[in-house]
């Protein structure tokens, strides 16, 4: 009869569930009530790796969930649409002013010409 405390059972699917939910592994050590160590060990005898080379593994689908859910999303949502396009494809809604000199010469001459176009003022009252 080997000695020592008995396994904790640590469930494949929920673990890599917790994984794809990006939980950290303070998270899902304290959702099976372990220590990292065990869970180290635990995924070493599961998956022949420590647990970094797992989580790296197994959160991709948990982002792949939320990449779908967000396209989803965006086809309701204008915001969602605005957000991914800015934040996938480098879309912006800045104006860029490719002459802005030009442009600030030309506001110059629209302003004298109002002033110089302008009723001078006068006490009088108008009839």
């Amino acid at each position: 009869m080997p000695g020592g405390r008995p396994r904790k059972n640590i469930d494949q699917k929920q673990f890599e569930n917790l994984c794809g939910l990006q939980c950290t592994q303070e998270d899902i050590c304290g959702f099976f009530d372990i220590c990292s160590d065990t869970l180290n060990t635990w995924c070493k005898r599961t998956y022949k790796m420590g647990f970094s080379e797992v989580y790296a593994q197994k959160r991709g689908s948990g982002r792949i969930s939320l990449r779908r859910i967000q396209f989803r999303l965006a086809q309701k949502n204008a915001a969602m649409a605005i957000f991914l396009g800015k934040n996938m494809l480098g879309q912006t809604d800045k104006v860029v002013h490719v002459n802005a000199d030009k442009d600030r010469q030309e506001l110059r001459e629209l302003f004298e010409d109002v002033k110089n176009h302008a009723e001078p003022e006068t006490d009088e009252i108008p009839e």
